[in-house]
């Protein structure tokens, strides 16, 4: 089949792991000819926009990607935020696609491509959304200019000819509801994915990891990872840590300290040798230390290396917000506090909750929901019915 993915309306960084890049590269790997069309506007390797070359070329996985410059019938800081590109429905007309994925359902393209699905009516055209009230619609500018008036009318309108808008996550899916005003029959609950470990890869990575460790089996690894804000809650982390002297114990993170918690997280860590700090790595090295890991700790904020940490089979460990539930049912915790977390520390320091067979059940949890190749055919296969909520 033929699968246009539209990058219009958010970022589309080659050579990444984000969902926009697995979709793509989980198609072609299915057989599917694909096509990105996305904007100039990236970020850099220090989360700053820029903006690259209009063209057409392909990238290092052989997908064709063409990017489009904003009209220029518009000053550049409207069209970044109104985001209108020429040519999108002739490129759809040449290509005559099967499937496409809008994604991101803010700006102005949504209109052609909506007008390209009523000319074509058995194409298969979803959208899907990341937008919620943490990330986006924050000041009384973007929720009720851009969000409610220009955003919300163009998805109205195009609603007839949309079959299903995907949300990620169960506050995406409250925006959705609450603020666009989408009704239920459109919605699909559409979850960032990963790829769960096969066995033997999975046995190898885990001894290995826990080898280059100095771990036995007996020792209970704990991995934290990412950019550790305040929002992160990384010193809740390191106190609750340092106040259970379980010596099987082991912490490792990964990523960076900002500012604002570095001298105290640091201190922490140099307190306790069961800690260490090992900075950033790469997606490869992160994916070996998670199957090594015996638990993913997130006791703030979100992070898509929470689903990574699933299908490395982790027992997760996440903020008690609205959706995480979904991810810790029978295999995993959710707390609010450095207290709630202590508790969590203690229970497995007891020996009374079974780790093994929670890992197991991440690993269920991973490859019936989270798996991108299984994600990537629902796409082409088209709704099930009914349609899961969350």
């Amino acid at each position: 089949m033929k699968v246009v993915h539209i990058c219009l309306s958010d970022y589309y960084l080659d050579d990444r792991a984000y969902q926009e890049n697995e979709l793509v590269e989980e198609h072609q790997r299915q057989g599917h000819k694909v096509l990105v069309i996305a904007s100039t506007q990236v970020l850099d390797n220090e989360k700053r926009r820029k903006y690259l070359a209009p063209g057409r070329y392909r990238n290092g996985q052989g997908v064709e990607v063409i990017r489009l410059p904003y009209h220029p019938w518009l000053p550049h800081v409207l069209a970044k935020s109104l985001r209108p590109h020429p040519g999108v429905y002739r490129l759809l007309d040449e290509l005559a696609p099967d499937v496409i994925l809008f994604h991101g359902m803010c700006g102005w393209e949504l209109i052609n491509v909506s007008r390209y699905k009523k000319d074509h009516p058995d194409v298969r055209f979803y959208v899907d959304t990341h937008t919620d009230f943490i990330n986006s619609a924050r000041g009384l500018v973007s929720k009720w200019g851009l969000h409610f008036l220009y955003y919300r009318t163009i998805v109205h309108w195009c609603l007839p000819w949309i079959d299903r808008i995907l949300y990620i996550s169960q506050l995406t899916g409250e925006f959705a509801r609450r603020f666009y005003g989408i009704p239920e029959s459109k919605l699909e609950f559409f979850p960032l994915g990963g790829h769960p470990v096969p066995d033997d890869e999975y046995d190898t990575l885990r001894r290995h990891t826990r080898q280059d460790q100095n771990l036995t089996e007996e020792h209970i690894l704990f991995v934290q990872s990412g950019k550790q804000t305040r929002q992160k809650k990384l010193i809740h982390t390191l106190k609750a840590f340092s106040g259970n002297p379980d010596p099987r114990f082991r912490l490792i993170i990964v990523g960076s300290l900002l500012e604002e918690i570095r001298e105290q997280a640091q201190a922490l860590i140099d307190s306790d040798d069961r800690v260490r700090f090992l900075g950033w790595k790469t997606p490869a090295e992160i994916k070996a230390l998670l199957c090594g890991a015996d638990v993913y700790l997130q006791p703030g904020s979100q992070s898509a290396t929470m689903q990574t940490s699933l299908c490395c089979r982790c027992v997760p460990v996440l903020e008690n917000i609205e959706g995480h539930d979904i991810y810790t049912e029978n295999n995993g915790w959710l707390v609010d506090t450095e207290e709630d977390l202590a508790a969590v520390l203690t229970e497995i320091s007891s020996g009374t909750v079974d780790l093994n067979r929670m890992r197991d059940a991440s690993e269920k949890l991973a490859r019936e929901h989270l798996d991108y190749s299984v994600l990537a055919r629902r796409l082409i296969e088209g709704p099930p019915e009914p349609v899961p909520t969350q």
